[in-house]
């Protein structure tokens, strides 16, 4: 049994606020043992359900929070960014299942801790008319390689975006947002109890799960918040500006899409 693992920060247990995923800040070594440690609890509760192998992919930010020094024996981590497949880095047929942790809610979505798709500088993304979280949008890179996912975990509003646009898969709420920047947390031995009953209820049931695939072409829709990062990234050729904020393109298959989309972001990335 083979599994894949995406671990962001927002949707960890005691995550509420930035300074608790921004590296620069003073909180951030602090949760980013706590990061560790629930990605951790991921690991022993699939090793002791029947994982083989286990693949971490460090996918917030900069890409390496995840302390390897306290990594569990029995996982290969990927850190460090920038890397081809992004959040995905890592992912292909080979695996029997993929696991979100940590994530959280898609741009727009109340109460939730601090949502956002990819970047703060995005207000929407739509791929063939559909809105998509990070879950939503990673989820079907699984698809191109067949692999589905089967379980999130986060906040509530993380598990309810994921249940619009995924398939079926087991959803784990580690804290419940009350704001973007405030949630009721619990211990983190009631918390890893969940997980473990997460996972379990996950590798039992994977012959049930099916990958999350996209009908091709696929049309995608990226909203920015403001029409300065709109500019930047409608250079690109075959990409079509719609309105002050707004861009749209069409790509063959998923995979180009998603590559497609990144490089959207980063030239957004140079407006001032």
């Amino acid at each position: 049994m083979k599994i894949y693992i995406s671990a962001d920060m927002e949707g960890i247990s005691g995550v509420v606020g930035l300074g608790h995923v921004s590296p620069e800040d003073k909180e951030y070594e602090r949760f980013r043992k706590l990061m560790t440690r629930e990605v951790n609890a991921v690991v022993e509760a699939a090793v002791q359900c029947g994982a083989k192998q286990v693949l971490i992919n460090d996918s917030h930010n900069t890409m390496d929070n995840i302390l390897i020094e306290e990594l569990h024996p029995k996982a290969v981590l990927i850190s460090g960014s920038p890397k081809p497949m992004s959040m995905m880095e890592g992912i292909d047929e080979s695996f029997d299942a993929v696991f979100f942790v940590g994530y959280h809610a898609r741009a727009g979505s109340a109460p939730a801790i601090m949502d956002h798709t990819y970047t703060g500088r995005v207000f929407c993304v739509e791929v063939n008319g559909k809105k998509l979280s990070e879950a939503g949008l990673n989820a079907r890179i699984a698809g191109c390689f067949n692999v589905p996912v089967a379980l999130v975990t986060g906040d509530q509003l993380t598990i309810e975006c994921a249940k619009q646009e995924l398939n079926d898969f087991v959803g784990v709420i580690v804290k419940e947002a009350v704001g973007r920047y405030a949630a009721k947390i619990y211990p983190f031995e009631v918390v890893k109890e969940k997980l473990k009953a997460g996972v379990e209820e996950a590798m039992h049931r994977l012959k049930e799960f099916k990958p999350t695939v996209e009908q091709e072409p696929v049309e995608v829709k990226l909203t920015f918040y403001s029409s300065a990062f709109t500019e930047t990234a409608s250079l690109l050729p075959n990409v079509e500006r719609l309105d002050a904020r707004t861009i749209r393109y069409t790509a063959k298959n998923y995979l180009e899409a998603y590559r497609l989309l990144r490089v959207c972001l980063s030239l957004s990335s140079l407006a001032k």
